[in-house]
């Protein structure tokens, strides 16, 4: 394997629709997709999708849900190591003017410790924050083995100080800094104070704010989509994961300004689709993105 991604595992149904029912009412959905979710997960398939050979630990119930599961992953060329729950976790998305709605049914009560797996050949590590304890002992096992480090910090967690001190790409959310109780500089403070050689808050459509290897804060604008061309926003901070993932397996020796700038164009294609699977962007979807939508303005 290229690169593990340790996560909690979905099944996602997303669907469009003006209302919502109340009571005893009904309504009729505009369109739908049934696929793969998850943080880690969806980056996972989003680096498998870009040419990555990436595997997933991530938990695994012995159900219908769980089945389908690991027939998508199959279809991507994915192994799955699971950890048993009891039963699948579901989600359903309700995307709507570029924003979106999420009832979650999540078995997270594992019922075996986390599988030992062989880091031969691994050349980064991808965590979400769930499953803790694997998350701690892989990213602790694969700095020490020299192996690439990357947080989804997508929410501050029980662990999530600790695991910091093992993570070399820290890419976290608006919601990670007001959780922290801090602004975005202060949260990159916090992040170098972790010794995180890149560190990252996303803004969504106000693009990012990152530093590398000691340097200053930069920014990187948002591509300018078009509203009316935004179908589900859903999943696209976990394809910007799986792609700068992608982008590091495939060309190393490129800058992070590089690897982002490439995951950047990703999301924005998979802003465009409805589902996680749909917004699975390929190479050339990533370019047609980048070339087809400028910069916004700096804030």
């Amino acid at each position: 394997m290229q690169a593990l991604f340790v996560g909690q595992a979905y099944i996602d149904v997303t669907f469009l629709t003006d209302t919502f029912p109340t009571g005893d009412e009904k309504a009729i959905a505009k369109d739908y997709a049934i696929s793969f979710g998850g943080n880690a997960v969806t980056a996972a398939f989003c680096c498998a999708k870009l040419g990555g050979k990436p595997e997933i630990l991530c938990s695994l119930a012995d159900d219908w849900l769980a089945r389908m599961f690991l027939d998508m992953a199959a279809a991507y060329g994915i192994s799955v190591h699971g950890r048993k729950v009891r039963e699948s976790s579901l989600s359903f998305i309700m995307p709507k003017s570029g924003k979106r709605a999420i009832v979650r049914c999540r078995d997270n009560d594992f019922l075996h410790p986390f599988p030992p797996l062989t880091l031969r050949g691994t050349k980064a590590l991808h965590l979400d924050g769930h499953m803790p304890d694997a998350a701690h002992h892989y990213a602790a096992t694969c700095k020490n083995l020299g192996i690439l480090t990357s947080l989804d910090g997508g929410a501050v967690r029980e662990n999530t100080d600790e695991l910091l001190e093992h993570i070399d790409i820290a890419v976290v959310s608006e919601r990670f800094c007001q959780q922290l109780g801090k602004t975005t500089g202060e949260t990159l403070t916090y992040l170098r104070s972790k010794n995180c050689p890149v560190g990252a808050v996303t803004l969504g459509e106000r693009g990012m704010v990152w530093y590398e290897a000691g340097g200053p804060d930069k920014t990187l604008p948002a591509l300018s989509v078009p509203l009316q061309k935004v179908v589900d926003s859903n999943g696209a901070g976990d394809v910007f994961h799986g792609a700068y993932i992608a982008s590091y397996l495939q060309w190393p020796e490129r800058s992070w300004s590089d690897h982002f700038a490439f995951a950047r164009g990703a999301s924005t294609h998979a802003i465009q689709h409805l589902g996680n699977e749909a917004s699975l962007p390929t190479l050339e979807d990533v370019q047609r993105a980048t070339e087809e939508f400028p910069e916004k303005s700096a804030a």
